[in-house]
């Protein structure tokens, strides 16, 4: 493989942690429903605390894809315009 395939492989994975995390996150905040209904104010702080974390999470993730989006916009820009 050359550089520009590791790259868009790598880019794919941190999409699968994206997409994990975006999903963990919903199912979280269903949860936070219902227990908001059930008024169990201690289980209420513990998911609400974990979805604060997976947040944090998501957009550390997401810095990491935008990163990883300009690498590959200039690697594959190198590939198809090599330096004369």
């Amino acid at each position: 493989m050359n550089r520009f395939d590791d790259l868009v492989s790598e880019q794919l994975k941190t999409m699968d942690k994206l997409l994990f995390i975006q999903s963990e996150i919903e199912r979280c905040q269903k949860l936070e429903a219902e227990l908001q209904e059930l008024e169990k104010e201690t289980e209420l702080l513990a998911i609400k605390a974990e979805i604060n974390n997976m947040k944090l999470e998501l957009q550390q993730i997401h810095k990491i894809f935008e990163e990883q989006t300009e690498e590959v916009v200039r690697t594959y820009q190198q590939k198809i315009q090599p330096i004369a």
